[in-house]
């Protein structure tokens, strides 16, 4: 073979640069292709109705309580079988029956299959008022003419045992609330017996009308509302209605009621409070759960049927107090024999509760506190153990729990008195009575010598012409011994506002917050903080000067200010109030040495000589035999110093000092004491309350 022809043969046998590249190409397209291919089945296979999908829909509008929609996801043959409405019915009043929540459903597989039927196993768990309860369940569906798969529906979907022709039933085993008692075990709040007043239709007089328009006016209800119980589907001839609660005590009202042809009067069980009005802001009272309530509670046990703590002590001690209902959840048939029980739990009655309060003590002070707006509270002052809490005019709690009609709420909400406002709860300009605690910030800082002679001023002062026409006056010129004695036993307000000016607003502002102000005292009841300004300062000297004797912006709660008193017989420290009641409990300090052992001292021993002191601002309060502190105080409230028609908020708070049995300290508020004698008007009451506990 020549050069020339070896050359020829090699060109043939080299590949094009064409046909090199070819072969990768088509393999790309073909890779393309079949990518292309299995997405499309893919896509095919993901979009395709799986049986899974509508039963998971099911159960999401069942959780929605959407029950129409429910019962669109049914079959043909199943709608043929049950109509919507009977459909919606049963299934409401199964689930909703048994507080049924949380619905939740799992797969242990899914079924990708394209069958035109398809059984499905499913697992399901739920709350309801009897507990928790879940079960494994079978559903068959079918495809209908869009190839959507529905739910051939029977009762045995709800729960596996319930045949068509069974039903469900809830059977309650009533728990019993606690009930809360004094120190000594009267009983503030327990279950007592009741008369519960109806009528039988069958029974009743020829003048209806007449008789049902006498009943309403007796048992403060509305005809109309007699008239629409008498009319529920229920009633028969000889069928009882009940109408109202009313306490076995009002024997009067039962007397009248029975002269009316066909009421029936029973015994019935309910909530009761003893000392009715007296305690009412203090034991709160129950009602029925609302919807909202239960909404937030539903996963604490609560049920449509529970009551619950509305105010007062039984909101504060509802955990405790709280009464869980034993229930069980039966399937039962046509015969009312239980088939399956699905859920059960066992009644667990509340704890009773022991508080602070003497019952005798919390009754006297309402009696004395009872014909004004005002509030009294009292204290061990050695222990901080709360005695008696009062708010007045009070409301009795009784009527919240056997039934109050609109124009008795009405009635309480719209008073000018405001007997629904806790005014233990609340804060009030103290006046006076918080010139002892100036009195403490200024020796214990040192800017206040008790001894040193502050000035004669007459009965009216001002620290310069900067205050324009504004003066502090005082009262009682007692002459020029101008000392911190004679200031507090004759309450002298110029005093105390240039007290406060040598003092300063910071020393005064550090020492209010070590006392607690602007903080919430530690307390089972939620007590208003009190305050010294509405923005956390003292902005002018006129304000520094009324703020030292108790005026200003100052607002305090009446159990704060027992709180702030106990340090004048507990060597400077300030004690933690509290109601629960403890065997042997001794005191917990809630501030400790605010101020030196030495200050306190000083001023408890001024303040003695407020009451022993005949010329004191609080001699009526005197008790023969025993050593009190006390002060006075007068609050004006007015738009202007020249204001005339402002009202005087009158307070005293007198303390046990010697080691004695029963240390007490009573503080007393009446809104407005203009044209009663001023503070003289509470000191007195204060004083009933104090001798009558300690025997005297």
């Amino acid at each position: 073979m020549t050069r020339k022809q070896y050359l020829k043969k090699k060109k043939r046998r080299r590949p094009s640069r064409r046909r090199k590249w070819l072969i990768p190409v088509s393999i790309i397209l073909i890779l393309a292709l079949c990518a292309g291919i299995g997405f499309l089945l893919w896509y095919l296979i993901s979009g395709r109705p799986v049986p899974e999908d509508t039963i998971r829909r099911y159960f999401s509008l069942l959780n929605d309580k959407d029950y129409e929609g429910m019962y669109s996801l049914l079959s043909s043959s199943s709608k043929e079988s049950i109509t919507q409405e009977d459909f919606v019915s049963r299934n409401q009043n199964i689930y909703e029956g048994i507080d049924a929540s949380d619905i939740r459903i799992t797969f242990p597989s899914e079924d990708s299959s394209s069958r035109d039927t398809a059984t499905v196993t499913y697992s399901t768990s739920m709350g309801t008022s009897a507990g928790d309860v879940s079960f494994d369940n079978q559903m068959t569906l079918v495809k209908n003419s869009d190839g959507e798969y529905r739910i051939n529906w029977d009762s045995t979907l709800i729960f596996p045992s319930l045949q068509d022709g069974y039903r469900v039933s809830v059977d309650t085993e009533t728990a019993e609330r606690g009930s809360i008692y004094d120190r000594n075990g009267t009983a503030l709040a327990t279950q007592g017996t009741v008369s519960e007043v109806g009528l039988v239709p069958g029974k009743m007089g020829s003048n209806k009308e007449a008789d049902i328009q006498k009943i309403a006016e007796l048992l403060d209800m509305s005809p109309e509302d007699i008239t629409s119980s008498l009319n529920a589907s229920y009633v028969q001839d000889d069928t009882f209605v009940p109408l109202k609660q009313i306490s076995k005590a009002d024997t009067e009202t039962e007397s009248r009621l029975l002269e009316i042809s066909g009421i029936l009067i029973n015994d019935a069980t309910a909530r009761v409070y003893p000392l009715g009005a007296a305690a009412g802001h203090l034991t709160g009272y129950v009602q029925s759960i609302t919807a909202e309530e239960l909404e937030e509670k539903q996963d604490e046990g609560y049920h449509s049927n529970s009551v619950i703590g509305k105010s007062g002590l039984e909101l504060a001690y509802e955990d405790e107090l709280r009464a869980t209902d034993g229930s069980s959840i039966n399937v039962v048939d046509e015969d009312g024999n239980i088939v399956d029980t699905l859920a059960s739990q066992e009644a667990q009655n509340g704890q009773d509760i022991y508080v602070t309060i003497d019952a005798s003590l919390q009754q006297d002070a309402y009696n004395q506190f009872s014909s004004d707006p005002g509030t009294a509270a009292a204290m061990n002052p050695k222990t901080g153990e709360i005695l008696a809490l009062v708010s007045t005019p009070g409301y009795d709690p009784n009527e919240f729990v056997m039934g109050m009609s609109d124009s008795r709420w009405n009635e309480l909400s719209s008073a000018e008195d405001t007997p629904l406002n806790n005014r233990f709860l609340s804060t009030w300009v103290p006046g006076s009575t918080f010139k002892a605690l100036t009195a403490v910030i200024g020796v214990d800082s040192g800017k206040l010598d008790p001894a040193e002679n502050l000035g004669y001023e007459g009965l009216s002062w001002q620290k310069d012409e900067s205050w324009g026409n504004y003066h502090v006056t005082t009262l009682t010129d007692y002459g020029d011994q101008v000392n911190l004695e004679n200031a507090l036993v004759y309450s002298d307000n110029i005093y105390f506002a240039k007290a406060a000016l040598n003092i300063g607003a910071d020393t005064l502002i550090e020492k209010f917050k070590a006392m607690g102000f602007e903080e919430n005292v530690p307390f089972e009841l939620s007590l208003t903080p009190s305050t010294y300004d509405d923005d956390d300062n003292i902005d002018s000297d006129i304000q520094l000067a009324d703020t030292g004797y108790g005026q200003g912006q100052l607002l305090v709660n009446p159990v704060h200010m027992l709180s702030m008193y106990s340090l004048f017989v507990n060597n400077g420290s300030m004690l933690k109030p509290t109601l629960l009641y403890q065997d042997g409990y001794t005191a917990e300090i809630w501030k400790e040495n605010v101020f030196s052992a030495e200050a306190a001292e000083t001023v408890k021993n001024d303040l003695i000589q407020v009451i022993e002191n005949p010329s004191g601002t609080g001699a009526s309060a005197r008790i023969d035999g025993i050593t009190l502190l006390g002060k006075t105080g007068t609050a004006e409230i007015k738009d202007s110093q020249d204001d005339t028609d402002g009202i005087e908020r009158g307070w005293f708070i007198c303390e046990t000092v010697d080691d004695i049995d029963t240390p007490i300290a009573v503080v007393g508020m009446v809104e407005d004491v203009k044209g009663k004698g001023g503070s003289n008007y509470v000191t007195e009451k204060v004083h009933n309350i104090t001798a009558s506990y300690l025997g005297k």
